[in-house]
């Protein structure tokens, strides 16, 4: 049977693709705008007909109507890392949540400590060889459709065909649907002067030939925009975004001074713009792949210089980062800030660098703390920390004693904060 009568058997709506789910199934969705609209509103709708069901995900982007804790007994959201639909319920318990290191969410999967019965993934349309482009997040989305016992494509034509591990064939697949929609666009956080003074910091100390990790955000955003006259950058992240493209564009990318994949960018998900998902489409220079790849922090780390940057909400002063959760009320996830800390470490002068501003709730709160609030999860070790940077000024914590790296992030932190902190400090012992 040709490729295209294969497409054509399985080509469905999805009202009826939804039939492949079964009471008690895991579905696993990819991070972010790879999540596939049409499939989740077909379940929302269909919800009730289901009992036990729960739906895996990064960062969930548009409030499906299964979000919902009158209905969670029939289908039910479970966390890797909570985005703006699934953190209230989180807050609430109704939603579930999954602590784990990005990188190593595909060998859960593989080895069955997390559940994949079903997979629901956005798709780029089929090429002549039979293959579809899982080009906006290739994740820990291909070791489910490894494990999956059905796998349901929703193929558009806005999504980009990438290269890359992250190719599923018409084989491999159960059911699609297909749809036009544009793909949705993420916008680029606010910026202000706050954001530029840390990114200025952190452009300040970034070499020529440096290998990228840049996560989302407004100071991660900010560092980017002052990266413009820098020469032979390369790329080895988790997310693409519009950032990493307009330094392709400005000339500041090439990828030419990389250890491993030389002239190539990697990637394992997108979160951007229309222009985004146009330049990622066949383009020779990017490759999308699964978490376990770009994330594995042995093999970031075989690149020199790398450098990442990521944010946090507070530090206490022996160095511990509280990114993912208030207190014991969760906010984000894990992620792969833990996993990119210790791919600089291990590279050859690489740096690593956790931003936050120095303070919170209009400047009423200080984001340097004596001790995390109580509850909250530890994302990234005072073992692992390096560079803690806020707008006034660059902590650098690696290899100092507990003493010298609490005076270090009291001098980062706001001036109103410094006298109380210093007050902490000598009951801690630390002073």
């Amino acid at each position: 049977m040709s490729y295209q009568s294969q497409y054509q058997q399985k080509r469905m709506t999805a009202s009826d693709a939804v039939s492949q789910v079964r009471d008690g199934d895991m579905i696993v969705v990819p991070t972010g705008v790879g999540e596939p609209p049409t499939l989740l509103a077909a379940l929302s709708e269909q919800r009730r007909a289901f009992h036990g069901v729960q739906i895996a995900q990064i960062l969930p982007l548009r409030q499906y109507d299964y979000f919902d804790p009158d209905t969670a007994e029939h289908v039910r959201h479970c966390a890797y890392f909570f985005g703006g639909p699934s953190r209230a319920g989180g807050r609430d318990g109704w939603i579930d949540y999954v602590p784990a290191c990005f990188s190593e969410l595909p060998s859960l999967i593989e080895r069955r400590q997390l559940p994949a019965d079903t997979v629901f993934t956005m798709a780029s349309p089929m090429d002549r060889h039979g293959y579809f482009s899982l080009s906006l997040a290739a994740d820990y989305t291909m070791a489910a459709i490894a494990q999956a016992r059905a796998v349901v494509l929703e193929v558009n034509p806005n999504v980009p065909f990438a290269n890359g591990n992250c190719h599923v064939h018409i084989s491999q697949v159960s059911a699609l649907v297909e749809s036009e929609e544009p793909v949705l666009e993420v916008g680029l956080p606010t910026i202000g002067p706050v954001q530029e003074a840390i990114g200025r910091y952190v452009a300040d100390m970034i070499p020529d030939g440096a290998t990228l990790q840049i996560g989302y955000g407004g100071i991660p955003d900010a560092v980017v925009m002052q990266l413009t006259d820098k020469r032979d950058l390369g790329v080895h992240t988790e997310m693409i975004g519009d950032g990493i493209m307009s330094l392709v564009e400005s000339g500041a990318i090439t990828n030419q001074r990389k250890n491993t994949n030389r002239g190539k960018m990697l990637a394992t998900f997108a979160l951007g713009s229309a222009k985004l998902y146009r330049f990622m489409d066949r383009n020779p220079a990017l490759e999308m792949h699964p978490v376990d790849i770009t994330n594995d922090p042995y093999l970031a780390g075989r690149n020199d210089r790398l450098v990442s940057i990521n944010a946090s909400m507070q530090v206490d002063l022996i160095g511990q980062c509280g990114s993912e959760s208030l207190g014991f009320t969760p906010y984000s996830g894990t992620g792969g800030q833990a996993d990119f800390v210790r791919a600089a470490n291990r590279s050859r002068d690489g740096k690593s660098f956790i931003v936050l501003p120095s303070t919170a709730k209009k400047q009423s709160v200080s984001r340097i703390v004596p001790t995390l609030t109580p509850g909250t999860h530890v994302t990234t070790s005072k073992n692992d920390v390096n560079y803690v940077v806020t707008e006034y000024g660059v902590a650098q914590l690696r290899g100092k004693t507990a003493k010298q790296r609490a005076e270090a992030l009291i001098e980062i932190s706001h001036p109103d904060f410094r006298p109380e902190l210093r007050e902490a400090a000598r009951a801690m012992k630390l002073f």
